[in-house]
């Protein structure tokens, strides 16, 4: 893999972890990037203290996300996949 190519799937994977970001605050959560090259989402509940790590990865045609406890969505289901996270974390 060339320099290019892993600077474009950096870019994707975060591009895919904002979007994500910005579902799971409209559902009050919080979050923050952290990782190398922001390459993992950190979602937390201020309610329950809990947390999840979100990665978005590569995977067959397109993307997904995967978080602990066998999470596992395309990155097309960003909403339905914000909605598992806040009844993960509730």
């Amino acid at each position: 893999m060339s320099v290019v190519d892993a600077q474009k799937i950096a870019e994707v994977r975060r591009h895919h972890l904002a979007a994500l970001a910005y579902e799971v605050e409209a559902r009050g959560l919080r979050w923050r990037l952290a990782g190398p090259e922001e390459s993992v989402l950190c979602v937390l509940s201020t309610v329950s203290r809990r947390r999840a790590m979100v990665v978005a990865t590569p995977a067959g045609d397109g993307w997904s996300y995967l978080w602990a406890g066998g999470g596992i969505a395309p990155v097309t289901q960003v909403a339905a996949v914000a909605d598992r996270l806040v009844r993960l974390l509730a």
